[in-house]
């Protein structure tokens, strides 16, 4: 059964920078692609940023561009999101994002991390 991992959530203070990581893992034949979600209290959840393996084409949210930047490792099947000038605006929890392929399936389907809390605050 193919996983994905978060760690790397945390408080920051407001113009402050965090970096969070995704690890893929077990049975998996291959993977499109990985990216981070997010959801705040009373909010649906949205796009953060997405990222392919093949040829590693980026989308962002408005929201996060030329502040947020997602970046992977194929050969670890890991995807990070460096976040900087971070906002009280960007708390919220962070779930990371990847459309796979499991060992012995025949169609990718979207794999869903526990998510990670992200606060920012003075």
């Amino acid at each position: 059964q193919a996983q994905l991992m978060e760690s790397g959530g945390g408080l920051v203070q407001p113009g402050g920078s965090l970096r969070l990581s995704c690890a893929a893992s077990g049975s998996i034949f291959s993977i499109d692609r990985m990216g981070w979600y997010r959801q705040a209290p009373g909010k649906e959840r949205e796009l953060v940023a997405t990222i392919t393996t093949v040829g590693g084409s980026t989308n962002y949210a408005d929201s996060v561009k030329d502040r947020f930047t997602i970046s992977r490792d194929n050969a670890k099947k890991t995807v990070y999101l460096q976040m900087s000038s971070l906002k009280r605006e960007d708390t919220a929890v962070y779930y990371c994002n990847a459309r796979m392929i499991s060992t012995g399936s025949f169609f990718p389907r979207d794999y869903w991390g526990q998510g990670t809390q992200v606060t920012v605050s003075s």
